[in-house]
């Protein structure tokens, strides 16, 4: 028997409660791995209060993210006793995931826990921070670089903004960073950020094309914040869009897009391949200070998890939740 947070629905609505769950329940994988941490994001408290859908099966272990140690494997790629993360693939959703001391999964969906994190420092970076990376090297595969000016972060605050933030100072960019909290200006401006913008000034409907201001975006607010910021990205900039924290509309025009040559880039955490996965997690490993992580992340035990995922949704979280599913 293990501990773990179960999802159950039935025709009385869902129940949500810290249970002992017998391993034969677990669902199949090829990888067995014993549970050092998980994490809360965003998509967690949704599927803990059911303020949405996004549980797909029940019951249901949530926790998008891990990292543990293999106890068991038929996978070629992955002995016993070796460290690993994952990060998405539906994980939360449609298969168990990772608020639970045990987790049997697609051992194609693991990567290796990169020497310079410890396991409880992987989870403080979580999928926020993985995504962040994803969003950088966007950017820069795209062509972004220093000198041609400022990159937006908006939702600075947030788990990916906050990574965001410091991984673009770390490349060497100037980094303007959007938040609805002026209290959190001394924490942003810690992690990097050059100037602090209010969101205010982004967050309602604005016209199809503004003054340039961005060479680039790192969006995971979308909706009229997503469209304000192509509005005010320069010549041939680039948007790098992950999230919807505002929501999932995107009123806007294709003015800044034939008339600026603005480049509107998804960035998909979930599915991502292999290949643009180790890449964002060997820019964590090469530009991330760690120290920055006691800043961006608060630890919390299995049983404090279903409370904090209302906080999480109520907006009172800065930065990062790291679970540890042991106490």
């Amino acid at each position: 028997m293990f501990s773990g947070i179960l999802i159950n629905k039935d025709d009385n609505g869902q129940t949500v409660e810290v249970a002992q769950i017998d391993e034969a329940q677990l669902p199949e994988g090829d990888v067995t791995i014993a549970v050092d941490y998980s994490t809360l994001n965003y998509k967690d408290g949704l599927a803990i209060t059911g303020s949405s859908p996004v549980v797909r099966s029940f019951p249901m272990v949530p926790g998008i993210d891990l990292a543990g140690t293999v106890t068991e494997t038929s996978h070629p790629d992955w002995a016993v006793g070796d460290k690993v993360v994952l990060n998405g693939w539906g994980v939360g959703e449609g298969h168990w995931g990772g608020l639970a001391q045990k987790a049997r999964l697609n051992g194609d969906w693991l990567v290796a826990l990169p020497s310079a994190f410890t396991a409880k420092q992987s989870m403080a970076i979580g999928t926020a921070g993985y995504t962040a990376a994803l969003c950088v090297d966007t950017l820069v595969n795209y062509g972004i670089t220093p000198d041609q000016g400022e990159i937006l972060v908006t939702g600075a605050s947030g788990g990916v903004g906050s990574f965001a933030v410091s991984l673009l100072k770390a490349a060497g960019f100037t980094v303007a960073a959007s938040t609805g909290k002026a209290s959190e200006a001394d924490y942003l401006k810690g992690l990097g950020a050059d100037t602090i913008i209010d969101r205010a000034e982004l967050s309602e409907k604005g016209r199809p094309l503004q003054k340039e201001r961005w060479a680039g975006v790192v969006d995971s607010v979308g909706s009229f914040t997503l469209a304000n910021a192509c509005a005010q990205t320069k010549y041939r900039g680039a948007v790098a869009a992950c999230g919807l924290a505002q929501g999932p509309d995107f009123n806007t025009t294709v003015m800044p897009f034939i008339l600026r040559g603005v480049a509107l880039l998804g960035v998909d955490s979930v599915m991502a391949p292999r290949a643009p996965r180790l890449a964002a997690w060997k820019r964590l490993a090469e530009d991330l200070d760690t120290a920055a992580l006691d800043v961006i992340a608060q630890e919390i035990s299995l049983a404090e998890a279903i409370d904090a995922a209302k906080g999480l949704l109520e907006g009172k979280v800065r930065g990062r939740i790291v679970v540890d599913v042991n106490r």
